[in-house]
């Protein structure tokens, strides 16, 4: 999906296996039994994409009319399609001396950071076939939905989404500004340091709601985003389908969930919003990695960042406190906006879609504990059988969850310690 550490691209919790500090992840993990994992994003965890104008100027020298000699490779030298794809959309002058550096991680997209003299950008293109363990082919069409996205979004809120620069839609590429990662930090990356601030999950929160709330009803974007295609195969179907086939006493739940999310069309949809597509700018944070967005429902997108935190707290134990907190602030901002359907059925639909995370495609890459594996599993299964109504009964779920693994950690190791 983007660029690590610059711009533009998804976690595929639904693309990409989750990997902290890249853009999306160097190392393909398995899939992890109990919990499916928060997707791509096409890659960007890294580095990040500067707001800016969508096509830039012409570059002095480049004389567009006439066939020119390509840019001088000072790093690895790609294909000749891309630096074509730069001369052609004037982003490089002919002879002009052109460092590209591949971005380790994509699943979904090849990535590149290319150093140009006085600046720097970021080209984008997806694959036809993910990088993963299973077979996975997607659409390469998604590249176009996700400039459409990333232009929408530039439109409500600029401030929090990658400067576009050129798109090619034929070859599915499209080049993007670089953000320097010592200004834009990958929340994922924070996260998993420990470094949690709630201010910031209020802001993605607050950001995400605006979105949607820009979005609801417009039936302009419910036909230009009709990518109900693309979503089945980069969503229900590695997540939600997938979990079914694993799990079979829940499959009646899980395909039910399946079918409600796809037929839902009520704003549009970023389909990847997890802390590894989220940059933390000086002022805003910045949504990377639209490569899934949909014109459906609203609740796939705010279930999907949160179950990551919820996820974290196991992980850092240290902060889980502070990571449970900010899905709740995050959630509550997100509801502030929510004006385009009544809450209690929007909270109910993101509280079920936040216990579909098992054994999908997709597992994040940090649940390496067993026993963590185990919580995750049997939560989520007997809650997804139960039937939680809001966000605030699946965290209280966790937080018990959470109680109990501790308690029994606890009482493990005084027996350890008094045995004969």
């Amino acid at each position: 999906m983007s660029p690590s550490p610059a711009p533009g691209t998804p976690e595929p919790d639904a693309l990409e296996t989750e990997s902290a500090g890249s853009v999306g992840g160097s190392e393909l993990a398995a899939p992890v039994p109990g919990l499916e994992s928060a997707v791509p994003v096409p890659g960007l965890e890294s580095a990040v994409p500067v707001p800016g104008p969508e096509s830039a100027g012409p570059v002095p020298g480049l004389v567009s009319a006439d066939p020119v000699p390509g840019p001088e490779q000072a790093g690895p030298v790609p294909e000749p399609a891309l630096t074509d794809f730069l001369l052609a959309h004037e982003l490089v002058a002919p002879g002009e001396a052109a460092r590209w550096t591949p971005l380790a991680g994509g699943v979904s997209s090849d990535l590149w950071r290319v150093d140009l003299p006085g600046r720097s950008l970021c080209v984008k293109r997806a694959l036809a076939k993910l990088r993963v363990a299973v077979d996975w082919q997607a659409p390469v069409s998604r590249n176009a939905y996700e400039w459409a996205w990333m232009r929408f979004a530039t439109r409500h809120r600029p401030d929090s989404v990658p400067a576009l620069l050129a798109h090619d839609p034929e070859a599915g590429l499209f080049a993007m500004a670089y953000l320097p990662p010592e200004r834009y930090a990958v929340w994922k990356t924070q996260l998993l340091r420990g470094e949690v601030d709630t201010t910031t999950a209020a802001s993605v929160g607050e950001v995400l709601g605006a979105l949607h709330a820009a979005s609801a009803g417009d039936p302009a974007l419910a036909e230009e985003f009709a990518t109900d295609e693309n979503f089945h195969a980069l969503r229900i179907e590695p997540y939600l389908l997938a979990t079914a086939a694993a799990h079979p006493g829940l499959r009646d739940v899980l395909v039910a969930l399946a079918d409600r999310t796809a037929g839902t069309h009520l704003a549009l949809v970023h389909g990847d919003v997890s802390p590894k597509n989220i940059l933390v700018g000086p002022s805003h944070p910045v949504l990377l990695d639209a490569e899934c967005a949909w014109y459906g429902d609203p609740a796939f997108d705010l279930a999907f960042c949160l179950n990551h935190l919820i996820l974290k707290s196991l992980v850092v134990p240290g902060r889980r406190a502070e990571l449970l907190e900010s899905a709740q602030v995050l959630a509550a901002e997100y509801f502030r906006h929510a004006d385009w359907e009544p809450r209690a059925g929007l909270e109910a639909r993101v509280a079920s879609l936040l216990l579909a995370r098992v054994d999908g495609k997709s597992p994040v890459e940090y649940l390496t504990d067993e026993r963590h594996r185990l919580i995750v599993r049997t939560t989520a299964s007997a809650l997804l059988r139960a039937f939680a109504p809001t966000v605030e009964d699946v965290l209280d779920a966790w937080r018990t969850a959470l109680e109990g693994h501790t308690s029994a950690r606890g009482d493990r190791h005084a027996q350890g310690r008094h045995r004969p």
